[in-house]
């Protein structure tokens, strides 16, 4: 295969599962269910087609004939017709009655939807075993005090555990998106050329409660509970554009994370894992590049820049439908899925795995804490009987020098030692120590996150305790 292009979306990023889904055999085996449920359907509600029929289209519903499809369709240039006829060399019987009243919308557009749901499940269950990952490492670390930063400068310092919490804070908002998508999972149903169904109302001679009856048993059969109302052709391509921008705030989501690790490990506070036989640099052994969170980043864009498909494919489609549409979904969709399932595998990959630093992460810490702690300094010898006016400026000036000794000369900050040699101060380099206890300046940020994971996180977590984890290996 190595002369012929293949995405690196199949050849080494996305799942099994997922490629799977979103191959051509889960698509073609799933057109020959929905002729099955339409004849069926149609049988019940007493056109003149027979059990006898239907049982030979079971028969040959998996066994697909896939070198007649290719073969016809090379003479009539149309993927449905050729299956259709395909199916009909297995099916003498039922030949005739395959696809009857319907457009080749009643396979293709109901196959994507289906398509598209199973797909979602599986990105709702990836992304919800990387919540539960982020949330152990959230627990874990809830204590150990950081610098937090604004504007990548040093700001008031948090907890590792809390900055965590906004990582998982993000994916939750994504996982609320993917279950109001799914809550109301819809099949197109039999809708016709123009949708308005012409075709199946003249086959049950005008009778409109057994067309409407017909899109009822269909759904229900194809294992669903409603149709789209009302439709063109096609569903509103409306859907399409929702479920790309769902997975883009996937992408969002994930291109945040990356960006923190990615500046973490410059760092050297935080890292990716790392395997022991991986190899960081082609020409630099000793560096430990962040490959993982890159491509999170590398995927994501793609995937944001891809859900401009659907939404200028709705914006552009005329009246009860036109072609424009079928080329580019038959890449920007599935493409999409298998990028998101890629990243989601490296996201809790990399969450899973993260190693953390805490000597590192207090030096730097330590580094810019009396700078912060100036305030509480001040306030402390104030409450000694000093004037705040006349310690402002003192400290003004020690920060200065401190900072000057710190940017100019590259030596350590040395603001604490020249304020305990201050007798405007009167306190101790003990006392100062004692003031600078780093868990002293992170706020409710222990607490936060405990409440965050208790109320906001297990609940997620407990309603989808009885999924099972599926693959989430990285490849390359």
């Amino acid at each position: 295969m190595n002369e012929i292009y293949q995405s690196p979306l199949t050849s080494r990023y996305a799942s099994k599962e997922m490629k799977q889904n979103f191959s051509n055999d889960k698509k073609f085996r799933t057109w020959r269910k929905l002729w099955i449920a339409l004849a069926e359907s149609e049988m019940e509600l007493g056109l003149e087609i027979t059990k006898e029929q239907i049982d030979e289209l079971k028969s040959h519903k998996d066994d697909i004939n896939y070198d007649v499809a290719v073969a016809r369709e090379k003479e009539v240039r149309h993927d449905v017709m050729s299956h259709v006829y395909a199916y009909g060399q297995q099916c003498p019987k039922a030949a005739g009655i395959i696809h009857l009243g319907a457009t080749s919308c009643y396979v293709g557009d109901n196959t994507d939807l289906i398509l598209m749901y199973e797909g979602m499940q599986l990105v709702r269950t990836k992304l919800v075993m990387t919540i539960k990952a982020l949330a152990k490492f959230a627990d874990e670390y809830k204590s150990l005090p950081t610098l937090g930063f604004t504007h990548f400068q040093p700001a008031q310092p948090t907890t590792v555990g809390k900055r965590a919490t906004l990582w998982i804070q993000d994916l939750l908002y994504d996982l609320e998106e993917i279950e109001h998508f799914l809550s109301d999972k819809r099949l197109l149903g039999s809708k016709g050329t123009t949708g308005t169904q012409a075709s199946f109302l003249e086959l049950f001679e005008g009778d409109y409660e057994k067309v409407k009856e017909l899109d009822k048993k269909i759904v229900e059969k194809m294992g669903y509970d409603k149709a789209i109302a009302v439709s063109g052709q096609t569903y509103t391509r409306k859907i399409d554009s929702k479920v790309l921008n769902i997975l883009s705030g996937i992408a969002q989501s994930a291109t945040k994370f990356s960006n923190d690790i990615r500046l973490l490990q410059h760092l050297k506070e935080i890292e990716e894992p790392f395997e022991k036989k991986q190899i960081g640099s082609s020409a630099m052994a000793y560096k430990r590049n962040p490959m993982r969170s890159e491509r999170i980043a590398a995927l994501s864009r793609y995937v944001m820049v891809d859900a401009l498909n659907p939404a200028i494919t709705t914006a552009t489609q005329w009246f009860e439908r036109t072609l424009d549409d079928s080329a580019n979904k038959r890449i920007s969709i599935p493409e999409a899925f298998l990028a998101v399932d890629s990243i989601l595998s490296l996201y809790f990959n990399v969450a899973d795995g993260l190693v953390v630093y805490p000597k590192v992460i207090e030096q730097r810490l330590m580094s810019e804490l009396p700078f912060m702690a100036t305030e509480n300094i001040m306030m402390d010898a104030v409450r000694k009987g000093g004037n705040r006016q006349d310690l402002h400026e003192r400290i003004r000036l020690h920060s200065l020098e401190a900072g000057k000794m710190v940017k100019v000369e590259g030596k350590k900050n040395d603001l604490i030692e020249r304020i305990a040699k201050d007798d405007m101060f009167g306190v101790t380099l003990e006392e100062l120590n004692e003031i600078l206890k780093p868990e002293k300046y992170v706020g409710c940020a222990p607490m936060q996150v405990d409440e965050f994971i208790k109320n906001e996180v297990n609940p997620v977590l407990d309603r989808y305790k009885d999924d099972k984890d599926v693959d989430s290996e990285i490849n390359v």
